[in-house]
């Protein structure tokens, strides 16, 4: 028979995840441990920091591949409902979001490589193409950041009609779109290049100006401007 193993309340203080981040600085606790502390509860076979480890492990014990993983991976362990899956998945998208560092919106844009850094961080850990657009005011300060379509593994259709709508509503002189390659090649297909055209031509229509179009995935990014390609 399985030896059962005393639940964390049993626990002495100093070692309960909890008790420990209150005492001590929050880096000071494993992955698993707080890990833990999302999870809040166990099971009659585990405690949390048990189904922590696990849950892990569907990650390689690497919390960035974990990111990467769906809702219904998790609710794979055992004693891991969907409540816990959404709390666990809710806290990965928060540690994304505070990776981009500062919220691109209002700041003045400077290199493709500031640009791209951002998106890295908002797009890294999507399996499927997304697409989305940097809106730039007169003053050179990005107004808004939308994400315009989301489509499969290997491509997403653009509406362009949509792009520019957008675009004048948020009374942009200038557009920086950007889009991830789930498969890592950072190098831009045909279609890339003639949406890339196609978007141009539409927006200089209105006097709206296409500064860039980055591409970015895991391995890095590709700037269509530093490349010569606008």
């Amino acid at each position: 028979m399985q030896e059962q193993k005393p639940p964390i309340k049993d626990w002495a203080k100093d070692d309960r995840p909890r008790e420990k981040l209150l005492s001590k600085n929050p880096s000071a606790l494993s992955d698993s441990e707080l890990l833990a502390i999302l999870i809040r509860s166990g099971s009659p076979q585990a405690n949390a920091i048990e189904l922590a480890r696990r849950v892990l492990e569907l990650g390689k014990n690497n919390v960035t591949e974990l990111g990467r993983l769906p809702i219904r991976e998790f609710m794979r362990i055992r004693g891991i409902g969907e409540a816990k899956a959404i709390t666990i998945a809710a806290a990965l998208e928060l540690g994304r979001r505070r990776q981009a560092i500062q919220p691109l919106e209002k700041r003045c844009v400077k290199n493709s490589r500031e640009v791209a850094i951002y998106m890295q961080a908002m797009l890294q850990d999507h399996d499927h193409e997304v697409f989305a657009v940097v809106f730039v005011n007169r003053a050179g300060r990005v107004n808004h950041v939308e994400t315009i379509s989301q489509g499969g593994i290997t491509g997403t259709l653009v509406d362009i009609r949509l792009v520019i709508k957008k675009a004048l509503a948020e009374d942009a002189v200038s557009l920086i779109l950007c889009h991830n390659h789930p498969s890592g090649n950072l190098r831009p297909s045909k279609a890339d290049e003639e949406l890339t055209l196609k978007i141009r031509q539409a927006a200089g229509l209105f006097d709206i100006k296409l500064l860039d179009h980055i591409i970015v995935s895991a391995e890095g990014h590709f700037s269509f401007a530093d490349e010569g390609l606008l």
